[in-house]
């Protein structure tokens, strides 16, 4: 498989109606919104998603959430360990961290798209710290307009313990974005993907994961439905240095809200400036 010869840029636009994208557990977990009242989804979690949805294909995931587990290891170091090569790198002194990055990029999709530090004790010297800048950045996603959270309230009919009395008693409550239009951007490097390994099979199995990011994904936060992928914007420039900036081709593509008061999706305007010598692929979300 070819190592990436050309810089992508991309941008996704997706919706969110009466869900919490993201929750913020420093704030009890209401979703997250900056101090101008923009709701955010951090890289970390889209990140989470993309991993998720490689993981549904089959691929090898080094970073896997304890409810997605698809194999016996209950943490990152024993993980690494459990792999063959990696474990005798360790042992073999004469092995170099640059050997030790190459075999975890080769065996992990996660690990040569995004990156990944390896840092573990050891005894008597077979200690891990292996740093691995991945090509693959993913921006704060970020709402288009100010949202509007509501709250409820949640109580519960059963009883937890025997010989509790019967009655509803609240148990919490639970936030939601009644709507909202997000937009995240990204880019891929090409220098960095030289470093890892990632190649252009890698960077389609990405673009079909962003298309797709909200399938299986569903929780009494975001329910089935709630989280969709309006489009994707793809820029496959013609080099690796890429004809223009990311900023560049990330500012070619705008939206906007027509009124103060955005309730739904054709309330918002998309504008796609044309970047000569540069077409952007316009993928509808599923």
């Amino acid at each position: 498989m070819a190592v990436l010869d050309h810089k992508i840029d991309f941008a996704v636009i997706l919706t969110v109606s009466k869900a919490n994208p993201n929750g913020d557990p420093l704030n009890g977990n209401r979703p997250r919104q900056n101090y101008e009242g923009f709701g955010e989804i951090s890289d970390v979690a889209i990140k989470r998603k993309i991993r998720n949805r490689l993981q549904d294909i089959e691929e090898s995931i080094f970073v896997q959430s304890n409810d997605r587990q698809s194999d016996q290891f209950n943490s990152l170091r024993e993980r690494a360990e459990g792999n063959a090569v990696l474990k005798e790198m360790v042992k073999d002194k004469k092995k170099t961290n640059e050997d030790y990055a190459a075999a975890a990029c080769k065996e992990w999709i996660d690990v040569r798209s995004f990156g990944q530090v390896f840092a573990f004790k050891g005894g008597a010297g077979k200690g891990v710290s292996v740093g691995v800048r991945g090509p693959v950045t993913v921006q704060t996603a970020v709402s288009v307009a100010p949202i509007d959270i509501s709250s409820m309230q949640i109580t519960k009919s059963v009883n937890s313990e025997p010989g509790e009395g019967k009655g509803s008693d609240t148990m919490g409550m639970k936030h939601r974005v009644d709507f909202g239009v997000y937009r995240f951007n990204g880019s891929i490097n090409t220098q960095l993907a030289e470093k890892t390994g990632f190649t252009n099979e890698d960077a389609e199995k990405i673009k079909q994961a962003l298309i797709s990011i909200f399938e299986n994904d569903a929780s009494s936060a975001r329910p089935e439905g709630s989280m969709e992928v309006y489009k994707v914007y793809w820029w496959a420039h013609r080099s690796k240095l890429g004809q223009y900036s990311s900023a560049k081709v990330h500012h070619s593509l705008e939206i906007k809200a027509v009124n103060d008061t955005p309730k739904r999706l054709e309330d918002y305007e998309i504008t796609l400036d044309k970047l000569e010598g540069l077409e952007a692929e316009v993928f509808d979300g599923r």
